[in-house]
């Protein structure tokens, strides 16, 4: 196995990435040489420029660094990709992001959250909690923690990993975690799994390779065969081993009562909303208890959570409207999104734009796609971001529009998204994807809050 502490000159293949950026800034702080490709700047490589990473966006053999001990690649990055076919071919050291994740961790005690959503939320939290709570951790997460404005966090000796376990190309079969988190296992990835039942295995697997005295905490509506006999369930929805009851929404904020064992109750006025975040909140209360943290601590760091860039992620919050940005790209993360808006803002017309992310995944999940979408009051379509696929024959936005039944709805482009939004009375716009409509935050924010003062000056 190679000796990560031995690497003096590493290169990230699409270093640009939620999960390889983590990775990167974790080895520039340990005094490694880091390089990088990617395809486009994101605000996530100006800032590794920013940390003194070198990084380029044109695929040229040129660019790549001599002196290279290790590649790490996502598998984002296509095979035919030339500096990859290059440093293949040269024999360098190659290994994909997860396996370098689990040989960092591999000597740490492990905390690894998995599930096809609400993972990243889940993380961030159980850091946040440990973190506040004098706990000496660091955290790999899958999105940016808006309370330590990063996707990773450090502390000084880095003794217990909190790390996001990625289903995506069975990512997570790297990892032999302490303490794992199963939040969730719907029909998702089924260009890789192939089927539903194939991925369950999966998690079942991952589930086997928690170490000896290791504890599973799993969503209590999961059902799961021959896995380790320390399982702890937890729920927002029915009794469980950790469940949460009384949950109340006043002034736009959520009330509840987390109750676990020992008679342990922990009442918390929350940082985040939503009934999947009550949940969220229940299994990373159930993990800092496990670390011994008191019940007083854990209430007072779910206060001061204040959750994951792009996960209901305010934009503006104003009398007149209001704009959350969410990075929902599966139906049961959309229908948590907008039910947790229609709680929030009973009465008020919700409009929607959605990026559907990936061919198969639109294919394959078209039916509960539609049935999410049309929660909406209105409706606007973009067309498929198509990620690592090509395109799939009859596998179009227009087809997914058919099968929403909803009377407000359109495809549009991105070109004339603005023109569009600037014709209609708004009150909640959400938008929601994985893809580049993140990149459309920013314009469509600026906008409205354009007509905002415009309005206020009226």
């Amino acid at each position: 196995m190679i000796n990560i502490n031995k690497i003096k000159n590493i290169y990230f293949l699409g270093i640009g990435g939620i999960g390889m950026s983590a990775l990167a800034k974790y080895f520039k702080a340990k005094g490694v040489n880091v390089s990088g490709y990617d395809k486009t700047p994101t605000p996530l490589t100006d800032e590794l420029i920013r940390d003194g990473i070198q990084i380029h966006f044109e695929e040229k053999i040129e660019s790549v660094p001599k002196d290279i001990d290790l590649v790490v690649y996502t598998p984002a990055v296509p095979k035919d990709h030339k500096e990859y076919v290059y440093l293949k071919e040269k024999g360098y050291d190659i290994r994909k992001r997860a396996e370098i994740l689990g040989i960092i961790t591999k000597n740490s005690y492990t905390v690894a959250v998995s599930g096809t959503h609400g993972k990243t939320t889940i993380t961030s939290m159980i850091a946040h909690i440990l973190k506040q709570s004098g706990i000496d951790i660091y955290s790999f997460i899958g999105g940016i923690s808006k309370n330590y404005k990063s996707n990773l966090i450090l502390s000084k000796k880095n003794s217990i990993a909190v790390v996001e376990a990625d289903e995506f190309d069975r990512s997570f079969l790297q990892l032999h975690p302490d303490i794992a988190v199963i939040s969730a296992m719907d029909a998702d990835h089924l260009d890789i799994y192939g089927s539903r039942d194939y991925m369950i295995e999966s998690f079942r697997l991952f589930a086997n390779q928690i170490k000896d005295n290791g504890t599973l905490f799993l969503k209590k509506s999961l059902k799961l065969t021959g896995v380790i006999p320390n399982i702890k369930t937890y729920s927002a929805k029915e009794k469980a081993d950790y469940f949460a009851d009384d949950i109340q929404v006043k002034n736009e904020c959520f009330y509840y009562t987390i109750n676990c064992p020992d008679n342990i109750k922990i009442s918390v006025k929350a940082g985040v909303p939503g009934l999947h975040n009550v949940e969220n909140a229940v299994v990373a209360s159930a993990v800092a208890l496990n670390f011994g943290v008191k019940p007083e601590n854990i209430k007072k760091a779910l206060q001061s959570y204040k959750g994951v860039c792009r996960r209901f992620d305010y934009r503006i919050k104003e009398k007149e409207i209001v704009f959350i940005d969410d990075y929902a790209h599966h139906p049961e993360e959309i229908k948590a999104c907008i039910n947790a808006a229609k709680k929030l803002y009973p009465g008020k017309k919700i409009t929607g734009i959605f990026q559907p992310h990936l061919y198969t995944r639109t294919r394959d999940l078209a039916e509960e796609f539609a049935k999410s979408l049309a929660m909406l009051d209105e409706l606007i379509l973009l067309d498929i971001y198509p990620a690592r696929e090509l395109p799939i024959k009859g596998v179009t936005s227009e087809m997914l529009l058919k099968k929403i039944k909803m009377k407000n709805k359109i495809v549009c482009s991105k070109e004339i998204l603005i023109e569009e939004l600037i014709k209609r009375k708004l009150e909640v716009l959400i938008t929601l994807g994985a893809g580049d409509i993140d990149q459309l935050v920013e314009p469509i924010e600026k906008s409205l809050k354009n007509i905002l003062k415009i309005t206020k000056k009226l």
